[in-house]
């Protein structure tokens, strides 16, 4: 980051650093507040004593020197709560007012931002998690994620858009980052170029992206990028806050509309000199052991591990950074990455090097079910309608004592209100927090969507089947397991097959 960049930043920092104090003693009020806070990185908890920091790191990755000011800051600050967002960033939440000014301007210094992390900003940068290490992948995408984030930060501080931008890069037909349905998408190709998306995005009235572009040189990444910039400036929404998102420029312009202003905006973006220089390439580390089990990945680098650890709900617990730190110290090449799902990857590692690795992450997810993904949900969101990391640890809870095989039960997504942090759309099964009236009493409830699907060439947004109490979901999720046990198969086969049956099991449960 060039010093003058890092130089404003730090400026806004000391011009925001008595704003949490001045609303945690009422100040300021809830809306006056986020207005401020949401640009820093920064939002209030449902407590306003409390606070959220969201670090935003592009892909997630961190490299020892950030994941040693992770731990040094949570030991510092006494953070009790660390969650891993679907957008790969890093909440620290439960701060005090106080807190916030000096973790954001140190986490500058570790090349952590902060700015932009909310409000009408581009937010991070997102990366497939194993991008580079992977077996099968196209290409690695990531040098050009981060020249792609290098350069909106450069342009982030003077930048007025209508809402955010979110911008995702995909290594494989996996997709996940979503990059076929963001605001902007990168999707690798076998030919080495790159499929575009824009104007997709979850959240109320989802989209798909559209394709701008079959063949993009990865060298014309910024220009795509410019463009994206033009579109949305010039015909997103500034006066209407719910329409303010570039999804919402497919019904504005119409999709052949939109593909014709983005060629425009494309053509003069050209006009100007966007270069991409790319890192030097790394002599390849060298293998030193064997190492397999259950969570080593074996690396498209022979001799090379990766191993994943998922917590429950992406909730990352406040010692495992400083558990990593211990456990790759002597290590050179490692890197800890945060995946979309709420998983945890800790790449470029020796055999001799997996085990520690391991030991300091056991007791994570076993199953998919277990590596089920949920937002803060409403007991920390002052935005959230519904509690999604209690109906998590509820469902868990129901279902743990049945033992049902792996992949009896899906990976489901919990979303706490219809902003969709928790992707419950794409979701094989996912649940999103509202009400249900009942004789005219509102009851806690989610409606429940089926046969969603992120993978890219069968993408589709789950189909809503009812609306359930919370109190009777975990009943649900165990009657639904011992169905497909008893069926003998996984539940993505059964609900291939059974899809009435799944209709009639929602009905026995919904109101």
């Amino acid at each position: 980051m060039e010093q003058r960049l890092k130089t404003r930043m730090k400026e806004a920092i000391h011009q925001f650093a008595d704003k949490p104090a001045a609303f945690s003693a009422g100040e300021l009020d809830r809306k006056t507040y986020k207005g401020m806070s949401g640009g820093m990185g920064s939002y209030a908890q449902r407590d306003p004593a409390c606070h959220m920091l969201r670090l935003r790191m592009v892909g997630g990755c961190m490299d020892q020197d950030k994941l040693h000011f992770v731990a040094d800051a949570v030991e510092k600050y006494h953070v009790d709560r660390l969650k891993m967002t679907t957008c790969q960033t890093l909440q620290l939440h439960n701060l005090p007012p106080q807190a916030l000014a000096p973790l954001m301007e140190q986490a500058l210094e570790h090349g952590i931002v902060t700015l932009g992390g909310g409000g009408d900003n581009p937010r991070s940068v997102m990366v497939s998690p194993l991008s580079g290490v992977e077996q099968g992948e196209a290409f690695d995408v990531r040098p050009f994620a981060q020249a792609a984030a290098d350069y909106l930060l450069s342009r982030m501080l003077d930048l007025h858009m209508p809402r955010k931008l979110k911008v995702a890069f995909s290594n494989s037909l996996k997709n996940e980052t979503h990059a076929t349905f963001r605001d902007l998408g990168f999707v690798a190709r076998e030919d080495g170029t790159f499929q575009v998306y824009c104007a997709g995005g979850l959240g109320p009235n989802p989209k798909m992206g559209v394709c701008v572009e079959e063949h993009a040189a990865p060298a014309d990444v910024l220009y795509y990028i410019d463009a994206m910039i033009r579109v949305f400036t010039t015909f997103g929404n500034y006066e209407n806050r719910a329409k303010a998102r570039t999804r919402y420029l497919q019904e504005t312009l119409g999709t052949d509309g939109l593909r014709s202003e983005f060629a425009k905006a494309l053509e003069q973006a050209r006009t100007q000199q966007l270069t991409i220089v790319l890192p030097e390439t790394e002599t390849p580390k060298q293998p030193d052991g064997e190492a397999s089990g259950e969570r080593v990945i074996c690396q498209k680098q022979p001799g090379l591990y990766a191993v994943s650890y998922h917590p429950m709900g992406g909730n990352l617990p406040p010692e495992i950074p400083r558990k990593l730190c211990q456990a790759l110290e002597g290590t050179c090449q490692t890197q800890v990455r945060i995946g979309p799902d709420g998983t945890l990857y800790v790449i470029n590692l020796t055999g001799r090097e997996v085990p520690a690795v391991l030991r300091a992450t056991e007791g994570g997810a076993r199953t998919a079910f277990e590596c089920s993904v949920g937002c803060i949900g409403a007991a920390v969101c002052q935005q959230g309608v519904r509690d999604s990391q209690g109906l998590l640890i509820a469902m868990m809870d129901a279902v743990r004592p049945h033992a049902f095989a792996d992949g009896v039960l899906p990976r489901v997504r919990v979303s706490g209100c219809p902003s969709s942090c928790g992707c419950h759309q794409i979701g094989e099964l996912g649940f999103v927090g509202g009400v249900k009236m009942i004789d005219k009493v509102p009851h806690p409830a989610f409606t429940l969507f089926a046969g969603g699907s992120d993978a890219q060439n069968s993408e589709r947004f789950g189909e809503k089947l009812g609306v359930l109490l919370e109190s009777d979901i975990p009943a649900f999720m165990v009657r639904l397991g011992e169905t497909v046990q008893a069926a003998g198969t996984t539940y993505a086969q059964w609900a291939a097959e059974h899809g009435d049956t799944l209709a009639d099991l929602v009905a026995q449960f919904a109101r």
